[in-house]
């Protein structure tokens, strides 16, 4: 896992999770990796998520999503800003994910929020990755 970039060894976690086929995935938890799933949860990427531990060590589980295949609901992922090259985009800029199937993810001046969100809000901010 990156120590660097948290939220990229949170993607790879999970990318890794899916190809093993194992239903859950574990990550430390951060505010911003939760709310990252929370919008992977709400845009229907993940089943569902838990905040485990005590005060000093928390993990986040994470519940992976499968079609009745065993397919991984998660296609694919890509980390798009990283520390050493930060990404920004205007609202007029936010790229849109295989034509509307995928959600790019972005940090905001008003918080975390899927590209859609934020164009109704007419903000930009930091592109952390896609889904799709």
């Amino acid at each position: 896992m990156s120590w660097s970039d948290p939220i990229a060894g949170m993607l790879v976690q999970i990318r890794n999770a899916h190809m093993a086929g194992l239903d859950t995935a574990e990550v430390p938890h951060s505010k911003i990796k939760a709310e990252v799933i929370r919008i992977m949860k709400r845009e229907g990427f993940v089943s569902d998520f838990v905040v485990e531990g005590g005060v000093s060590k928390k993990l986040l589980r994470i519940y992976l999503k499968y079609t009745g295949e065993r397919e991984p609901a998660i296609r694919g992922m890509q980390r798009k800003s990283r520390p050493g090259l930060r990404s920004y985009v205007a609202s007029g800029e936010i790229p849109r994910v295989l034509g509307g199937m995928g959600i790019a993810i972005l940090s905001t001046s008003i918080g975390i929020m899927t590209g859609k969100e934020a164009k109704k809000r007419n903000v930009g901010g930091e592109l952390l990755c896609v889904v799709w």
